[in-house]
């Protein structure tokens, strides 16, 4: 991927940020900042790599940025109210904007389903020994379309649960945008393949085994457009390399939702590529 302009990348982030917020996007009832404002402070941190610490004094330093924010100097939050907010915003409002960044790329409606991992032992040995956490690896399925790369939704896991678990709750959500889904044979069960049916969504689904039905199965799902499921990992590779293959965060629910605005954040980048 290109090199995206940060200011560029900011001005998408808000109108963006407002656009998946509705109504909500001004400042809350007990007054602070406008939480579109925090979304897109969210976002600049991870595209640009900054602790808290470092985000806050990236908003003092520099005034380009406090003016995309509508910040005065004055209303440069402190750190530690920048990592409060993102308890702030449940996975919907997260889901909200990795579903609305998608929309600005074109939608063909053919998706790929896909399984990657991300690194969580970005926390130190200490803190990993005091919280009893052993499992070092989040596993994330994501529907990404094949034309555009831009991923629709995604699933987290800690327990690494199987591809026939996660990839039916995410086809679902987002069954009356799809036409097909390609996916390799871990997806395939018929259990879920009858529910795609059922939601009109036809199964580009490898099946296992070596029979002549089963090999002749495989070669119609190839000709159909299997394929394309490619291009998922293509778009795993964007992301990581840009903002890495480990989550930053301590907590669980907070790696999840940095796990989505990572992916909102590669698609809001493919759409500065684009302007």
């Amino acid at each position: 991927m290109a090199e995206v302009d940060l200011l560029d990348f900011l001005r998408d982030c808000k109108r963006l940020a407002i656009q998946a917020l509705g109504t909500n996007a001004g400042k809350p009832a007990e007054g602070g900042l406008a939480r579109w404002k925090h979304l897109v402070i969210h976002g600049y941190r991870l595209e640009d790599d900054h602790s808290y610490r470092e985000t806050e004094n990236r908003l003092r330093c520099f005034s380009e940025l406090r003016e995309i924010l509508e910040l005065d100097l004055n209303d440069v939050p402190d750190f530690s109210t920048i990592y409060k907010s993102f308890d702030r915003f449940n996975m919907t409002i997260w889901r909200a904007l990795l579903r609305i960044s998608a929309e600005q790329l074109p939608q063909s409606g053919h998706a790929a389903l896909d399984s990657t991992f991300f690194k969580r032992g970005h926390a130190s040995s200490y803190y990993l020994q005091r919280a009893n956490r052993d499992v070092q690896t989040l596993k994330v399925t994501t529907l990404t379309d094949t034309e555009s790369l831009a991923v629709l939704d995604l699933q987290c896991s800690v327990e690494w649960k199987h591809d026939t678990k996660l990839g039916p709750q995410v086809v679902r959500r987002n069954a009356d945008d799809l036409l097909s889904v390609a996916a390799d044979k871990g997806f395939h069960d018929w259990m879920s393949k009858f529910e795609f049916y059922t939601l009109d969504v036809d199964p580009l689904v490898l099946e296992r085994g070596s029979s002549l039905e089963t090999v002749g199965h495989n070669a119609l799902i190839r000709d159909a457009g299997y394929s394309q499921r490619w291009m998922s990992e293509t778009s795993y590779s964007t992301t990581k390399r840009s903002l890495g293959s480990a989550v930053r965060a301590q907590f669980w629910y907070r790696e999840f939702r940095e796990i989505v605005l990572m992916f909102a954040i590669s698609n809001i980048e493919q759409v500065c590529e684009k302007l």
